[in-house]
């Protein structure tokens, strides 16, 4: 059976995101239906929104979601009612050359499942049973969402399901980023641009990871503030430092061993690359824009064998590590309740986006009833 639900969409760029109740139609064969129960709201979640991802609209809104399957479809058996789950972007077919060397998050499959389900079917519609596309072949900023049993993870009962949301997008991209990318070592230095949701869990996965200095840089001293509570050991704000690379080889002794660029800007990754010690790599974390370019000296690549490399999702492995980042924050070694600076209804989701969107918050999340 169908279930009528809440959902966030946006219909049009740049403009507020709406509240609509939708019809999502029960599970078909390898696939799932979710209750959820929290949903981060994410800075891709905004780039769809104001163009940065282009997603044709109308595009239920949501990848970073947590809940409880309350329906399974035709040849599911990994998965029951009741079980708890978390939403993952990517799906992992497991049979593709990626997923099958350990690489999932880079799954074919995935890639192509940007707006729909793996088959490219659709099962929401809107109020006048229009379709309605989905983000990331999840749109879980809904009440209910049916999901393919690849894109969800299962997880232990008890995790409270708005920390365990965070790990779906922002906590597995940021700590990913500093564990499974770029294997940080320890002692090390490292340089992170940007302290937003992503920069944070970056901070800390180097942490984690026993780095000896983790220079953090902002424009925004709030976040400063909280690199610090997350393990930066120094601060720069970028607005105040005339020139950033001179100071963080100062503060690194010559140049950091890992550098993270987590906000998406060609000149940030530049800065970046040259904040790097010889040797040292280079991470582009951040989502840019389609028509942003990065432009480095060739030279200082062959001479001081530097790297510049990418990391998405945090070179996830899912089903892996979505129960050891668990673990982490049961053991508390990992912060997700810090990272909630505030929680929404559904009906404040505007509020939730403007709010991102300025800044205010590490990461808001919206809780449902």
């Amino acid at each position: 059976m169908g279930r009528k639900a809440k959902a966030v969409i946006c219909r049009q760029l740049n403009g507020p995101v709406v509240v609509e109740q939708i019809e999502v139609d029960s599970p078909q064969r390898d696939e799932v239906m979710i209750k959820l129960g929290a949903c981060g709201v994410c800075h891709s979640d905004l780039s769809a929104v104001n163009g940065t991802i282009g997603m044709p609209l109308p595009l239920i809104l949501g990848h970073e979601g947590a809940g409880t399957v309350v329906e399974v479809g035709a040849g599911v058996s990994e998965f029951a009612v009741g079980d708890t789950v978390i939403s993952s972007f990517v799906n992992m077919c497991g049979k593709c050359r990626y997923c099958v060397t350990g690489r999932p998050h880079l799954c074919d499959v995935g890639a192509k499942a940007v707006i729909a389900l793996p088959d490219g079917s659709l099962r929401t519609r809107d109020a006048a049973g229009k379709p309605l596309n989905i983000f990331s072949a999840c749109g879980v900023m809904a009440e209910y969402a049916t999901l393919h049993v690849n894109n969800v993870v299962k997880i232990a009962p008890g995790m409270p399901l708005p920390q365990a949301a965070l790990i779906s997008c922002g906590v597995m991209t940021g700590v990913g980023a500093a564990i499974n990318t770029a294997r940080v070592e320890p002692g090390s230095s490292v340089l992170v641009i940007g302290a937003g949701g992503v920069g944070l869990n970056v901070i800390q996965g180097c942490a984690i990871a026993g780095a000896g200095i983790i220079v953090a840089v902002d424009l925004a001293e709030n976040k400063l503030a909280l690199a610090q509570q997350f393990g930066a050991t120094h601060t720069i704000n970028a607005g105040k430092e005339e020139n950033l690379v001179k100071a963080v080889k100062k503060l690194t002794g010559g140049g950091a061993d890992y550098a993270f660029e987590c906000i998406g800007l060609g000149k940030m990754v530049e800065q970046a690359f040259r904040a790097l010690r010889k040797g040292g790599t280079a991470l582009v974390v951040g989502v840019a824009r389609g028509e942003d370019n990065t432009s480095l000296k060739t030279a200082s690549i062959t001479f001081e064998e530097k790297t510049l490399t990418g990391s998405y999702y945090g070179s996830a492995r899912p089903r892996e590590d979505f129960p050891r980042l668990i673990a982490l924050y049961q053991a508390k070694k990992l912060k997700l309740d810090e990272l909630i600076t505030r929680t929404y209804r559904i009906d404040e989701a505007a509020q939730a986006f403007a709010d991102l969107e300025a800044g205010r918050n590490a990461r808001g999340v919206i809780v449902f009833g």
